[in-house]
């Protein structure tokens, strides 16, 4: 488990599904998508309900490497953040916000993508994203990848995006990181890329 000295003792690792079933509890948004909504398309969404996709998410973690990141503080989990190769999120396939995204000079099982963040409401503005977001980077190079593909949103230009629909993440986060951006076919809401290379020490 790695920490984060400077953002009050939080600590980051490959989730488990204890810690994400915790985190997502009961009630809204996370609780009935269970990270599923790029994972399924069209009717496989529409036929399946929020104890469905559960058990999807849950089965997701029989083989490894785990789907995504969690954060801790104080051994509480705070925050999850959902990073597999990109072909497992088959809606993205379809996104206009992929329409003009150049080729990965790599195969499909070594392009990663981050498609969701969670943090529990009175942890964000805490350093939880920016965690995450290292988290994952570290997990997907570790696991195969080289390229990691995010989408977020450009609250310079989405200046009215509400918590809801920041899942995705902000622009700012992912530059911060080391990420650069490649297409832009929907406005507000670039495709951005880091490479294994790049973010060698």
């Amino acid at each position: 488990m790695e920490q984060h000295e400077d953002a009050l003792r939080l600590e980051t690792a490959p989730a488990s599904w204890a810690a994400v079933e915790e985190l997502f509890g009961t009630k809204g948004e996370p609780s009935r998508c269970w990270c599923r909504w790029f994972v399924l398309a069209g009717k496989d969404w529409d036929t399946t309900s929020p104890d469905d996709r559960k058990e999807m998410l849950k089965s997701a973690f029989s083989n490894e490497p785990a789907p995504g990141v969690m954060a801790f503080r104080n051994g509480d989990p705070v925050g999850w953040c959902a990073v597999e190769p990109r072909a497992t999120y088959r809606r993205l396939k379809r996104s206009p916000v992929l329409r003009a995204v150049p080729s990965a000079t790599t195969d499909d099982t070594a392009l990663w993508a981050i498609s969701c963040f969670v943090v529990a409401p009175r942890h964000r503005r805490t350093g939880v994203s920016a965690a995450l977001l290292a988290a994952a980077v570290s997990h997907a190079f570790t696991h195969g990848a080289e390229v990691v593909e995010g989408y977020p949103v450009d609250t310079g230009l989405r200046t009215k995006a509400t918590s809801a629909e920041l899942y995705h993440g902000t622009l700012s986060l992912f530059l911060a990181a080391g990420f650069g951006p490649v297409s832009e076919s929907v406005p507000g809401r670039p495709v951005v890329r880091l490479t294994k290379a790049q973010a060698a020490p």
